[in-house]
């Protein structure tokens, strides 16, 4: 192989197209698609990519969605059959494993992998909770509001505790932002209680995954294989493809233009990538063709993997460059119609019929069209795709473990952190204001007991002044009375008193009249 080219097989008998099918480096940013039936050999052509995308010292990010892509880690074991597939293709192959770096969401087989709420967004998080429109502008209002009141927005507490926040305070809220209905609240609510069940909740947290820690360079030269363990995490289909979605557009974010280079400065493998696209609204489809169209110059490639390439939006499927096709079949109407779709994506080689090809195609062939120096699909050829140079299986869990052991990145993921964000504040808010409460009702209470008892002092001292007059009136009544009735003694002497005095008026009156008469 030339400098600057990815080998990718050996052509099988395919007219002009025969001869080494490889990629060439310098336009592999304009990303690609693998495809085929279950247990055609999509997995194995992945890992042949990664490994040389990652020998020609690109970094590489993997969704390991059925647990066999671990082996890439691992030095390869030869046997006959390998070796005879490798000696047919003029391939001097042996064994050699590939830096890998294991990530798990839920920290099991991996470096436990996070991201914060706000850095999510209420676009992804609505879709990831599936929220219809006016739930999903709920979700932009508690956004805006944690903003506007300095909030951090790092996992799933922080914003239950948001919403409950703008639940309460729904009316001041409403006056400024939108009306925020109840109703809504309780069913975004309802949502974050489905995500925790599915493990959503580990997605959530700091501290969050730094791109630069996935786009690592050994110290010889190659490019660290990150491997997602996606076999439990694609139980939930949501989660999982909003996570790669998110992670996508942090990278579309984040990296400066660069524009056409040698080399990619990474490749990211979507593996079931239909569940990005199955009942996405008509916003996140544009959001989707948005980076896939612009991603390429940030020096990002992007390959989807996928049965059929029905499964993937024609506007995002105009993006892909180069397409490897592996047998499909077509019994149903359905499956015809996926072929046809297939067939039509090649530039056409006269030497065969393209749809005839695809259905007779043998596990380990594929259909391989990519692109040329003037980034033009070259014509469709059949091809033989070459083996895989690390181990074609799982690791065991012990190796596992011990490559985990030895993670560059385990000392910067493997605890978590739970600093003061929302969940805190606000609880501390609504606990502040609990106590305030309570003490002015305890004033309040206080307060109306004071004036109780100055109530009830007050009607004890008149009930007091009514007892004591009513004795006063009691003792009265029972004391004993003076007789008006007269003595002999003041009856004689009352007599003798009148006689006196009689006399004595008298005898003035005749002194008067005598003098008077002389």
């Amino acid at each position: 192989m030339a400098d600057g080219e990815l080998l990718v097989g050996l052509g099988l008998e395919s007219g002009e197209r025969d001869g080494p099918q490889s990629i060439r480096l310098d336009r592999a940013n304009r990303h690609g698609l693998i495809t085929g039936a279950t247990g055609t050999g999509k997995t194995i052509t992945l890992q042949g990519l990664a490994e040389g995308f990652s020998a020609a010292g690109v970094p590489v990010f993997a969704a390991d969605v059925k647990g066999d892509l671990s082996g890439i880690g691992m030095v390869g074991t030869p046997n006959d059959k390998l070796l005879a597939r490798a000696q047919s293709m003029g391939i001097d192959w042996q064994g050699k494993a590939s830096p890998t770096i294991f990530w798990d969401l839920f920290g099991e087989k991996g470096c436990p992998v996070r991201t914060t709420v706000s850095e999510m967004g209420p676009t992804l998080l609505s879709r990831l909770l599936e929220l219809e429109d006016a739930q999903a502008g709920l979700m932009d209002i508690a956004f805006q509001v944690a903003d506007d009141q300095k909030l951090l927005l790092l996992d799933l507490d922080d914003l239950q505790a948001m919403l409950i926040n703008v639940g309460q305070n729904a009316k001041e809220i409403g006056l400024k932002y939108g009306n925020v209905a109840p109703a809504t609240v309780g069913a975004v609510q309802r949502g974050l209680l489905s995500l925790r069940t599915q493990g959503g909740a580990h997605l959530f947290g700091e501290p969050a995954l730094r791109l630069e820690d996935l786009m690592r360079v050994g110290l010889d030269g190659r490019g660290y294989v990150n491997v997602l363990a996606a076999d439990k995490l694609i139980n939930s289909p949501q989660v999982y493809a909003t996570f790669l979605l998110w992670l996508l557009s942090e990278l579309f974010e984040a990296l400066p233009e660069v524009g056409d280079q040698p080399k990619p400065r990474m490749v990211f493998f979507f593996d079931e990538a239909h569940l990005l696209f199955t009942d996405a609204p008509k916003s996140l489809l544009q959001k989707i063709e948005q980076v896939v169209r612009l991603i390429r110059s940030k020096g990002v490639s992007i390959w989807f993997i996928t049965q059929s390439p029905a499964d993937i939006p024609e506007t995002v499927l105009a993006q892909l460059g180069t397409r490897i096709q592996h047998a499909l079949r077509a019994y149903t109407p359905n499956e015809q119609q996926a072929l046809q779709i297939a067939s039509r994506s090649f530039r056409a080689n006269p030497a065969f019929d393209t749809a005839q090809a695809i259905q007779n195609l043998g596990v380990g062939e594929a259909l391989v069209s990519t692109l040329d120096e003037k980034g033009a699909p070259t014509m469709v050829a059949k091809t033989k795709i070459r083996p895989p140079s690390g181990r074609m299986g799982a690791m065991t869990p012990d190796e596992r473990a011990g490559i985990l052991a030895q993670s560059p990145v385990l000392g910067s993921y493997g605890t978590a952190v739970n600093r003061e964000s929302a969940y805190e504040l606000l609880n501390g808010r609504a606990e502040a204001n609990a106590a305030a409460s309570a003490a002015a009702q305890a004033a309040a209470d206080q307060a109306k007991a004071d004036a109780l008892a100055q109530k009830e002092a007050a009607r004890a001292q008149a009930e007091a002044e009514r007892e004591a007059r009513a004795q006063a009136r009691l003792e009265a009544a029972r004391a004993p009375r003076r007789s008006n009735r007269e003595t002999v003694m003041e009856a004689t002497m009352k007599s003798m008193a009148r006689t006196a005095g009689t006399q004595i008026t008298r005898q003035l009156v005749r002194g008067l009249l005598g003098s008077l008469m002389r």
